[in-house]
């Protein structure tokens, strides 16, 4: 990181399992200092219509309104999403709405929203438009990682930050709104200065944090939120629940639950009281809730063996994207997909059941599986360990591997299913869960049943760093700064 000072935002440092981090409490009483924040920057644009270019895009024209900062949309001639931005009041006559190079090279602050994969096709012309003195900004390391692969940089002269919210577009659009009277409710957002040429490059990007609404904006550097964020929408964030979901289900059923019943242990108690409890009361509460012995004793063999088996196969995850594999496979499945597009995960019987226990909810009570539970705390814990144990600092970590989840992901997941969410997340998520979600579920058939189906793997020691584990007092640290808004998943 080129630096972490801001002569404008005033830092926090606080103390998370022994470890001092830096970070911005958000809000709106902040918005008033933004044209300081964006000194210098009379044009932001915003280069992308995605969930998240359309999120940013409106969010950031809401909080500069007043301020003489425009916010324009850039696009490619042609492009479906031209119809979506000008319904949101994004247009041509007045400047806000263009050909996408053309915004590029008009704007002071650049930020590239754009699918993965396209943006590394065009990162050459990118860089050569951006004007003298402008600013490139990312909510992802993904382009770093694919120079890098590559052998190359960003230009020398470039400023280069990150604002990376941690949540879908649609979560960073929809806490916005619904805490337009509540200060500071929105998604937790992580910064990254990379190259700042001029000294202006923290200002800028704590101020775009801001002005997304986040809450909690946390430091760190571009290698860590790509490997953190790769690692966990492959493994966390979308395809260990995925897997959760089909191993368990097909249990279920085996040992003579009936489907809908099945589908409520794997997945609705998944999405459903499960996160709730961890978002409210974190690890911990989930143990609290399973008040019988019996129950207890099912989540803590489940808990173990999931651990010993997740544990190597997410060590496994993270050298290959720390070195260059994973990116490499997407780009070449990327390439593939014009002649073999992705199928669809939710035509199986399961996910058809799925949709019918969802529009039946309130039939019956859905209590925490302690199966479901122990599995999935097991994958949650073994996640954060495998990225402590690279170094990531406890922000990064608590929000990659469980707040993120439960306080974003699972909601739309509870609301429209996990495989639609398989289904509808970026290119690079998706090629990554439908990658990855196999060798968990293989894991949990093969290892954790057959551990639970013997002896059990009851590790008294395991448990015992499970309920000492740090990664408690930390989401009641980080969790004092969380608004009272939870997202309204439609």
């Amino acid at each position: 990181m080129a630096t972490t000072d801001s002569s404008l935002f005033d830092l926090l440092e606080i103390e998370l399992a022994g470890c001092r981090e830096r970070v911005l409490v958000g809000g709106r009483h902040l918005f008033a200092r933004l044209p300081r924040a964006f000194a210098g920057i009379s044009r932001i644009g915003v280069i992308g219509w995605g969930p998240q270019g359309r999120a940013q895009a409106l969010n950031l024209r809401d909080s500069l309104a007043g301020t003489g900062i425009t916010v324009a949309v850039g696009l490619r001639p042609g492009s479906p999403s031209c119809a979506q931005a000008r319904a949101e009041g994004f247009a041509e006559a007045d400047g806000t709405l263009g050909e996408m190079f053309e915004v590029i090279r008009d704007s002071d602050l650049v930020i590239l929203l754009i699918a993965d994969a396209a943006l590394a096709a065009v990162a050459d012309d990118v860089f050569a438009t951006l004007r003298p003195g402008a600013i490139l900004g990312l909510s992802h390391g993904y382009l770093l990682a694919h120079l890098r692969t590559a052998g190359r940089s960003f230009p020398p002269d470039v400023s280069v930050i990150a604002v990376c919210p941690k949540g879908m577009g649609v979560s960073v659009r929809r806490l916005y709104e619904q805490g337009r009277g509540t200060d500071g409710a929105g998604i937790n957002a992580s910064v990254a200065v990379h190259a700042d040429v001029d000294g202006r490059a923290t200002n800028v990007a704590l101020g775009w944090a801001v002005a997304l609404g986040a809450p909690y904006i946390f430091l760190t550097t571009l290698e860590d939120e790509y490997r953190s964020d790769i690692v966990g929408e492959r493994g966390i964030l979308l395809g260990i629940p995925h897997a959760i979901a089909e191993a368990v289900y097909g249990r279920q059923v085996g040992l003579g639950d009936s489907p809908s019943r099945a589908f409520e242990r794997s997945t609705e108690s998944m999405t459903g009281p499960l996160a709730r409890t961890i978002s409210g009361g974190g690890l911990r509460a989930v143990l609290e809730t399973l008040d019988d012995s019996d129950a207890r004793r099912t989540f803590q063999h489940a808990y173990c063996a999931t651990y010993h088996a997740f544990f190597p196969l997410l060590v496994e995850l993270y050298d290959e994207v720390e070195h260059g594999v994973e990116m490499a496979s997407v780009q070449r499945a990327t390439a593939r997909l014009a002649r073999y597009p992705m199928a669809t995960v939710d035509g199986s019987r399961m996910w058809a059941v799925g949709r019918d226990v969802r529009n039946t909810r309130g039939a019956r009570d859905v209590a925490i599986d302690p199966l479901t539970a122990g599995i999935f705390c097991g994958s949650m814990v073994a996640q954060v360990d495998v990225l402590r144990g690279h170094g990531h600092a406890w922000s990064e970590i608590a929000n990659e591997s469980i707040i993120e989840l439960v306080d974003s992901l699972i909601p739309y997941m509870h609301a429209r299913g996990i495989a639609h969410m398989v289904d509808n997340c970026s290119t690079t998520a998706r090629l990554g869960a439908r990658r990855w979600e196999p060798r968990f579920e293989a894991a949990i058939r093969q290892q954790v049943f057959s551990t639970l189906d013997g002896d059990g793997g009851y590790d008294a020691d395991l448990l015992h760093a499970f309920e000492t584990h740090p990664i408690h007092d930390v989401l009641v640290t980080i969790g004092r700064f969380r608004p009272s808004v939870d997202v309204a998943a439609v």
